[in-house]
């Protein structure tokens, strides 16, 4: 028979998510790069806690395929080789465009609106985090409308394991003069509001597709932490 949960296991269990979402975002922001090291005490330190809630939120991080805990040696944050980012971009390029088939007919007008201001935002922003920021909202918001039970999450986990990859490839298209994100963006709010959800589908699969090439030519980015 299971028993049941303690007062100081609930504790240490709301602990340790709490100090999980909060390391979470310091490795989305750039804060922790691929590869840097992540020393239990000084995060006991900063949120207060003990080693047990701490190694919590580590292991919950580490399910996500955001950190990398080594026994008896520490924790890191995971990087990426070139082959690794391929694999989770080829299954970017297939869940991602389901997910919004499965949300384009459920997305309100308020909503396109709402995406069509941020690809706007976008185009007209000059700061890398801060089109990393309206990028995430602007995809995370189409999909956000489906009805799933797995693919949702299993989406946001492909882009946090792979944000700092996306950091590089924004860095790159910037330095090039790539206008081809913003064109992409536009297309896929255009073909929402026509109730088009095939052309969104088709363009999304595109634009993942490009980031993935764009990136293989640059194998220098999966040096990060290396």
């Amino acid at each position: 028979m299971r028993q049941p949960v303690t007062e100081s296991e609930r504790t240490h269990g709301a602990a340790g998510a709490r100090i999980a979402a909060r390391l979470r975002d310091a490795i989305l922001s750039g804060e922790y790069a691929p590869g840097a090291r992540i020393r239990q005490e000084d995060l006991a330190d900063l949120h207060g806690a003990s080693r047990l809630p701490v190694r919590d939120a580590l292991r919950m991080l580490e399910a996500e395929g955001l950190v990398t805990v080594r026994a008896n040696a520490g924790a890191w944050v995971s990087t990426l080789t070139l082959a690794d980012f391929e694999e989770l971009y080829l299954l970017r390029e297939r869940v991602e465009p389901l997910l919004l088939g499965f949300s384009a007919p459920l997305l309100s007008e308020e909503a396109i609106d709402r995406l069509d201001g941020l690809a706007l935002a976008m185009e007209a922003s000059s700061d890398v985090e801060e089109f990393l920021v309206l990028d995430r909202e602007f995809h995370l918001s189409g999909y956000a409308a489906a009805r799933t039970s797995v693919l949702g999450d299993f989406v946001t986990q492909l882009w946090n394991r792979t944000q700092h990859y996306r950091r590089a490839f924004t860095r790159v298209f910037r330095d090039e003069g790539d206008r081809s994100a913003h064109h992409d963006h536009h297309l896929i709010v255009g073909a929402l509001r026509r109730r088009d959800a095939e052309e969104a589908e088709r363009v999304l699969a595109i634009h993942i597709r490009r980031t993935r090439l764009e990136l293989e030519r640059h194998p220098e980015v999966f040096t990060i932490g290396g």
